[in-house]
């Protein structure tokens, strides 16, 4: 395997036959696909799990999974990131702190993860349902923060614009002014993606050093794994422009977060911590 020396890219021109109006287009088009690849990730030279997600922001998605699935406790944790191109996809080779490493290797699982999927190869309940602790209470955010930050979120999913087929996270600070996006084909990455900004931009930090003053936004339904990053994020608020799932509400509840779903236009349904968010 050979050092990744140049960005891989986020999508791919592909020729197309358009159907307009129940007949086949008489010329051929072209179409723009995001790209998805397999990303393995490694973890002190020991292969911990493979995604399928895209090729980009590679060291922010490192980062992030490390933190969100308690891997380390800090960015600083992180010692070393390594991208090296595989014929079949892309080996993030992350070195971590010794502690961390020998945590890691007590309760390592082999995870093999599809596009949208956060479970895969989990082996025990526990590991579904880790026990991360509650979201201090922070500053509210009024309505119109929330929903300014939404809409500026959804102007900035540049990959969604060309394919239509990524997911955004964003996040917002108090005023709903969003400061970060990533984007990616599986929702769990792009927030996995943002966690691992957040933290690259203030090492140290569990992982914002503004985190718990804002907000994320997704682009998708607000499911368990989503809240749960959101937390392991330290984050209060997470808003999502599809519906939470009854454990997602369950443990946003527990978990200290404010829930928002069915964020569209200036509408949007509130489903636990109503206190965190001011009208």
């Amino acid at each position: 395997m050979e050092a990744l020396d140049t960005p891989q890219p986020a999508s791919v021109r592909a020729s197309v036959l358009r159907i307009r109006g129940g007949a086949l287009a008489p010329a051929s088009d072209y179409d723009v696909l995001a790209e998805e690849t397999p990303i393995a990730l490694e973890y002190n030279g020991i292969s911990h799990a493979t995604m399928l997600a895209t090729p980009t922001d590679l060291e922010d998605f490192a980062i992030g999974f490390s933190l969100t699935e308690g891997i380390v406790d800090s960015a600083h944790d992180v010692r070393d990131i390594e991208l090296r191109a595989d014929s079949d996809g892309v080996v993030v080779a992350v070195t971590i702190s010794s502690a961390c490493g020998a945590r890691l290797k007590q309760r390592r699982r082999a995870l093999s993860g599809r596009t949208g999927c956060g479970l895969c190869g989990v082996e025990t309940l526990p590991e579904v349902l880790r026990d991360i602790p509650a979201v201090p209470p922070g500053p509210r955010m009024t309505v119109g923060a929330v929903l300014a930050a939404m809409r500026a979120m959804r102007g900035r999913q540049a990959l969604h614009g060309l394919t239509g087929a990524t997911h955004a996270a964003g996040w917002a600070d108090a005023h709903g002014a969003v400061g970060l996006v990533r984007e990616d084909v599986g929702r769990h990455n792009a927030l996995d993606k943002l966690v691992g900004a957040l933290a690259r931009h203030a090492p140290g930090a569990a992982p914002h050093a503004a985190a718990g003053a804002g907000m994320i936004v997704v682009s998708s339904r607000a499911s368990f794994e989503m809240v749960q990053k959101t937390a392991a994020a330290r984050v209060g608020i997470l808003a999502a422009v599809s519906a939470p799932t009854a454990l997602a509400q369950r443990l946003a509840d527990r978990l200290g977060i404010a829930l928002l779903g069915f964020m569209r236009d200036d509408n949007a349904t509130l489903y636990a911590h109503a206190e965190r968010i001011a009208p």
